[in-house]
């Protein structure tokens, strides 16, 4: 049990700072694609919504191949003396892509829930579209921004697939829960696996039961 702590930990780690991430870039995108049209934005919502239903190895090879050492990118992060790859920053990135669609579907639709009038009005009273979204918009479409952050959430403490191609496998160290109970099934420690199995099985029932008791599920 005392070796559950470190893959435990590194899970949550990674799952909290890429929730943040999915809030920060999804929740303003998912209001802009409820509110404009755009050239490629069929495109640009295909892609942000492709990793809910790729393999998530695909979406590990797609970021090795934005990300990885030999791209630009990892050339540029290389000559900073930093790399995405085998680092746990890494594996944020392949839970927030993975994540992202968790959160950004019914924030969309939380948006296009919210009357245009009550924003139109807001806006001939003076306020600027920050304004408008921060005071209006966000406050109506809470219950589903809500509820996809709790799914986000949990997709990224559960992601194996893409986490596993950036992140490694060989090192203890740098194992996630997924990650161990991987190794442990590959290694034939089966009971060796419970731990990490009802950790994750109990870390996301709670999310679950605290989202169904928050104030932001009862309807006003």
């Amino acid at each position: 049990m005392s070796d559950l702590w470190r893959p435990l930990l590194l899970s949550l780690k990674i799952a909290t700072v890429a929730t943040v991430v999915v809030a920060v870039v999804g929740i303003p995108l998912a209001y802009a694609f409820s509110r404009w049209r755009f050239p490629g934005r069929s495109v640009l919502e295909a892609l942000v919504i492709a990793p809910l239903v790729l393999p998530p190895t695909v979406v590990g090879y797609f970021i090795i191949m934005v990300v990885g050492a030999r791209t630009p990118i990892g050339g540029w992060l290389r000559a900073l003396d930093m790399s995405l790859m085998f680092h746990w920053h890494g594996a944020v990135l392949a839970a927030a892509v993975v994540a992202m669609p968790m959160l950004f579907l019914p924030a969309k639709a939380a948006f296009a829930g919210v009357e245009k009038e009550l924003e139109d009005a807001t806006r001939q009273m003076g306020a600027n579209l920050l304004q408008v979204f921060w005071h209006v918009s966000l406050p109506l479409a809470r219950r589903g921004i809500a509820s996809g952050l709790m799914l986000a959430f949990a997709r990224a403490l559960g992601e194996f697939g893409a986490t596993v191609m950036v992140l490694g496998i060989l090192e203890r160290r740098r194992q996630t829960l997924p990650i161990t109970i991987w190794v442990d099934y590959v290694d034939g420690e089966l009971g060796h696996a419970t731990a990490a199995v009802v950790a994750l099985t109990g870390i996301t029932l709670a999310v679950i039961l605290l989202y169904n008791r928050s104030p932001l599920d009862r309807r006003d």
